[in-house]
């Protein structure tokens, strides 16, 4: 479903399927000014910064600083990346944030208390329906148990959170449970379970493959395109639970065509490449059973106890899943590769909270490469750019002309989505709106209409 795989007879078809993200091309000016960090004469002042940059700045100041270094997070609506440091004996560690362009915030925890708080959960209080995972926004561990951790369990959570000292984790419990979204159904793939591809990529010996969840990888060897069909695909390699949930799949035809994009049903998104997640960035998610949802990154390296086991390593977030949509993609409005859906609580109803698979961490792992190894997917980080929503920032997306112009920011989460060697545009998607319908029209354009529904059809493996 959320990336198709093409019969090598429908390539050609494909190519021309690669179209816009709205209904309506829009001009866009080549450049944003403003983006380039303001003017020399102001080095101290905080600069606008693209979604996609802010794990690179975070990761250079993480090093600049060291134990002063308490995490960040990204601001969307100021488009800046806020850095939390705990100054202790050197009163220069907020000079030098400053001067990398970061906005600094003092807080009282390291990174090494939060980690080791972290540590004792672990040690004291890995209970099935439970997760956690560092909030560089309130400089805390956040700790959620589901509905099903009641009586003596709550009790041992609590404790163990009491225990780590006030100030250093929060609290609170899901209506939900805490599950896979893998699902027995009548949908697709292998061993009666449903599940979505994620992102194809090129294994290791330049074979077309995907990614998807691990579970889906462990619930069965073989995967098909419809629900009793023949066999299109094999698992390689499945991890879960354990230190990740996510599965490279090989394609049975080795002249299977697999172009690295996410399916919304009559439309597709390019996959440039892919990205480290930051807690603040807007996020959308394609799945077989639910269609396009969107949310922001909430968490890092969550820790997550499934009834299965627990899983380590995972992104934490608040864009809704249900069963059926595990193993789908999480990526950006400008075409980013973030996450694999691997499970969480609550539906798209109600809302919850869900967990993906880093890709950056399971394309490692695998030894694959994001794309189908002709070039799509090849954009890096720089000047051939897709244009970013204000809410997820500018992010820097390469794309097949790497030349492209980077196109400005939309006003709303419906921006402009760059293209294009001149920065032309197209509609991007609209604003998803408090109801959190992602298929409602922005300012500007949206991800179609409603090509969310009914995006499990189709001739690739879907799910």
């Amino acid at each position: 479903m959320s990336h198709k795989r093409i019969p090598k007879r429908r390539a050609a078809m494909a190519a021309g399927g690669v179209v816009a993200l709205g209904a309506a091309a829009v001009l866009l000016p080549s450049a944003n000014a403003s983006q380039d960090g303001g003017s020399s004469d102001d080095a101290a002042a905080p600069r606008t910064l693209k979604a996609a940059d802010a794990p690179d700045l975070a990761s250079r100041l993480a090093g600049l600083l060291g134990d002063a270094f308490a995490g960040s997070y990204y601001d969307a609506d100021e488009q800046r990346l806020v850095v939390n440091v705990v100054p202790g004996d050197d009163d220069q560690v907020v000079v030098r944030a400053e001067k990398a362009g970061a906005q600094v915030r003092e807080v009282d925890n390291t990174m090494g208390e939060l980690r080791d708080g972290a540590r004792t959960l672990k040690s004291r209080a890995t209970i099935p329906g439970t997760s956690w995972a560092i909030d560089p926004r309130t400089n805390k561990i956040l700790v959620t148990a589901d509905s099903t951790v009641t009586g003596v369990e709550w009790d041992r959570l609590e404790s163990t959170v009491q225990g780590l000292g006030t100030g250093m984790a929060t609290l609170k419990q899901s209506p939900g449970t805490f599950k896979t979204f893998a699902s027995g159904g009548d949908a697709i793939f292998g061993g009666g379970a449903r599940c979505s591809l994620g992102f194809n990529v090129t294994a290791g010996d330049g074979a077309p493959a995907f990614l998807t969840a691990g579970h889906c990888g462990v619930a069965d060897d073989q995967w098909s395109e419809a629900q009793d069909g023949p066999p299109t695909a094999t698992v390689d390699q499945a991890v879960f639970p354990g230190e990740g949930d996510f599965a490279l799949v090989r394609y049975d035809d080795p002249a299977t065509q697999a172009p690295s994009e996410v399916d919304l049903g009559d439309q597709a998104v390019p996959i440039v490449r892919a990205a480290e997640a930051t807690v603040g960035q807007q996020v959308f998610r394609m799945g077989s059973t639910t269609g396009l949802a969107d949310g922001q990154v909430l968490g890092l390296d969550a820790t997550v106890n499934y009834p299965e086991g627990t899983v380590t390593g995972l992104i934490q977030t608040n864009v809704c899943a249900e069963p059926g949509d595990s193993g789908g993609p999480l990526f950006t409005q400008d075409g980013l590769a973030v996450g694999l859906t691997s499970g969480g609580s609550g539906d798209c109803t109600v809302g919850g909270e869900t967990f993906f698979q880093p890709v950056t961490t399971a394309l490692e792992a695998v030894g694959a490469t994001l794309g189908d190894g002709t070039g799509a997917g090849a954009g890096q980080a720089g000047d051939g750019g897709a244009g970013a929503a204000d809410q997820a920032g500018e992010e820097n997306a390469g794309g097949a002309d790497a030349d492209g112009g980077t196109g400005q920011a939309g006003e709303d989460a419906g921006g402009d989505t760059g293209a294009g060697a001149d920065g032309d545009g197209v509609g991007g998607p609209g604003d998803p709106g408090v109801s959190g319908d992602p298929r409602a029209s922005g300012d500007t354009g949206d991800f179609g209409d409603g090509t969310g529904a009914g995006a499990a059809a189709g001739s690739g493996p879907t799910g």
